[in-house]
C-alpha cells in the first residue's frame, strides 16, 4: 500500500491588497509636498524668531507642545539663524523640519492667515 503525504500549500499572498497599499502609500507621499507647496503659496509664513506660540501653531504639524518648546528654546538660546536650527528643539526632527520648512523663516514678518 502506498501512502502519499498530502502537501500543504500556502495560500498566495493577497497581491491586490499589497498593490492597493503601495498605491496608497505612493499617493500619500506624492500629495504631501503638493499640499505643503499650496499652503506655502497661500502666504503662510511664520518667523520663528518673533512668532508667539499661537502664531507658531498656524504651521501644519506644530501644536501647542512644539510651539511652546520652540518659544522656550528661543528664549533660552537666542534667535534661530536658519530653519535647520529648529532641529535643536526637543521634538523637532528631520521629518518634521522637512514638513514645516515651507512655512518658516528666521527673518521678515509672520503672515499666518
Amino acid at each position: 500500500m502506498h501512502h502519499s503525504h498530502p502537501t500543504t500549500r500556502r495560500p498566495a499572498p493577497p497581491v491586490a491588497l499589497l498593490a492597493a497599499f503601495l498605491l496608497a502609500l505612493f499617493a500619500a507621499s506624492a500629495a504631501a509636498p503638493a499640499a505643503h507647496a499650496a499652503a506655502a503659496e497661500s502666504g503662510v509664513t511664520v518667523n520663528v524668531n518673533t512668532a508667539t506660540a499661537d502664531e507658531l501653531m498656524a504651521i501644519p504639524g506644530i501644536g501647542q507642545a512644539k510651539a511652546s518648546a520652540i518659544v522656550a528654546h528661543r528664549d533660552a538660546n537666542g534667535p534661530f539663524t536658519s530653519p535647520e536650527d529648529l532641529l535643536q528643539v526637543k521634538g523637532v526632527g528631520e521629518a518634521l523640519l522637512a514638513k514645516i520648512r515651507p512655512y518658516v523663516t528666521t527673518g521678515g514678518t509672520t503672515s499666518a492667515r
